[in-house]
């Protein structure tokens, strides 16, 4: 009878500390999920953030959710099987496939690209690598780098052979691996190479070697005229209205950017990088080795909290801005996919894993475009200003007062022609920023497009002065001198 009595006593006392456990674990974790839910919904309120975010801590999920809608005029809400458009983290998946055939010999990383596909220049394919198109060292023009790029060619369909020869061909900016410039030439020659060597389309190489035997169902080559269920649609803020996103072909961005996907299918695709179901861990330890810049194959890498080591990257593309991070040492993750392109997902998953650290974290800030455009609209630009530099002084951690966020309201009011007023805003701008060649390049365009041409030219050539290695200045001088 006592042993009975001694044994169910442990019974109870075993099960009251496991109950004790779990609780006190599950209050950790709740925790972390309220403060993770509340500095995302900061970013939802300030109109940043429309999008989905998964975090998996331990390479467990503790937090999935989404915010806002996927089609704003139908009012359908996010969730976190809402299929959005990824951007340049295609460019991890190419890479993926490129060391699939590295590994099995049938490419070579020290090859050139002459050698894989014989239709492109010699004296240019003959000297770039393999090694120089993954790590942006090509000294190959980026496509998306020409001056009318969004403006004239990226609404048209293109073969990708006709691409290639037409957009990805032209002179070397700079001797391959002499530096770096991100680039996506680059991943657009790696899809047309793989293509060329396999003879299967890249959409094809995805499903079959990477999508299918993951069980990434939800993930694929974004076509706009293919039906796909719970796709959601791309946004972008003008003034105080929600607007839908330019078009762009989808042929375009091809290996470099076409792809659309979940959080939970990228959660998938990070569970399966911590395996070798789609390559060695020796390849892997190749495809995280950074070179110029940082920069690995289709990873950039990085630290965080800590100093601890982060494996990532983002994806910017009409109407969306996403983020996939991933701590390797801890097998913590964060994917943050958004369709209102406002949000600095860097800063805001920098926050989320400074919660799950217990490290101190920040809320986002208000947007400066806003405030200066809602005070014009309501008074003028002179109270506009007034009231920013009145900011400034008193409530410096309200507002976001970075040069880029001058430069976002500067576009803003540019854009519904209040060319005088983006002026002033960039005078500010220069006065808070004076030794930044953006503050000139910006306000090159705001008088470039007010068809002011020779304060334009001044203000380009202002920019390239102190920075003659900015291609974007240069393309802009370029194309006035040349009309």
């Amino acid at each position: 009878m006592n042993q009975t009595i001694r044994f169910s006593l442990k019974i109870m006392i075993v099960s009251l500390v496991f109950h004790l456990v779990v609780f006190t674990n599950a209050g950790l974790s709740q925790s972390k999920i309220e403060k993770i839910d509340e500095v995302v919904s900061k970013y939802m309120e300030y109109r940043k953030f429309n999008g989905t975010v998964l975090v998996a801590e331990k390479g467990s999920v503790i937090f999935k959710k989404g915010y806002g809608f996927a089609d704003h005029e139908w009012q359908i809400p996010l969730t976190t099987d809402t299929k959005f458009r990824l951007g340049s983290i295609t460019k991890q998946f190419t890479s993926m496939l490129v060391l699939q055939l590295v590994e099995k010999g049938e490419i070579e990383l020290e090859g050139n690209l002459s050698d894989y596909l014989p239709y492109y220049r010699k004296d240019i394919g003959e000297k770039v690598t393999i090694h120089h198109l993954l790590t942006h060292t090509s000294g190959i023009p980026s496509y998306t780098g020409l001056p009318d790029f969004f403006d004239e060619i990226s609404r048209d369909p293109y073969p990708v052979k006709d691409f290639v020869l037409k957009y990805c061909s032209n002179d070397l900016e700079f001797e391959p691996g002499e530096m770096y410039r991100y680039n996506n030439s680059g991943y657009f020659l790696l899809g047309a190479i793989l293509e060329e060597l396999t003879g299967e389309t890249y959409e094809e190489l995805l499903k079959e070697r990477i999508f299918n035997p993951l069980d990434m169902k939800d993930s694929g080559y974004d076509h706009h005229g293919t039906l796909i269920s719970k796709r959601a649609k791309g946004y972008q803020v003008s003034g105080m209205e929600i607007v839908n996103a330019p078009y762009l072909d989808m042929s375009l961005p091809y290996s470099a950017g076409s792809l659309y996907s979940t959080v939970e299918d990228l959660y998938k695709w990070d569970q399966a990088l911590y395996t070798d179901r789609l390559l060695s861990d020796e390849m892997k330890e190749k495809m995280y080795t950074p070179f110029k810049n940082n920069y690995a194959y289709g990873w950039g890498i990085g630290k965080t909290v800590g100093d601890r080591k982060t494996i990532s990257h983002g994806g910017g593309i009409n109407g969306f801005n996403t983020l996939i991070t991933r701590v390797p040492e801890d097998r913590h993750l964060v994917v943050a996919l958004n369709s209102m392109p406002r949000a600095n997902l860097g800063e805001m998953t920098n926050s989320i894993l400074a919660i799950i650290y217990g490290e101190e974290y920040s809320f986002p800030k208000r947007s400066l475009p806003d405030l200066i455009y809602n005070e014009i609209i309501k008074n003028s630009i002179y109270a506009a200003i007034s009231k920013v530099r009145s900011l400034k002084e008193k409530n410096s951690d309200d507002y976001d007062f970075s040069l880029n966020e001058f430069v976002r309201s500067a576009h803003l009011l540019s854009s519904k022609n209040r060319h005088r007023d983006a002026v002033m805003v960039m005078d500010y701008c220069i006065e808070l920023y004076p030794d930044s060649y953006y503050t000139y390049f910006a306000l090159g365009d705001v008088y470039k497009n007010s068809g002011e041409k020779n304060k334009a030219i001044k203000n380009y050539s202002k920019a390239l002065e102190k920075n003659p290695n900015f291609k974007q200045a240069f393309n802009r001088l370029r194309e006035l001198i040349d009309k």
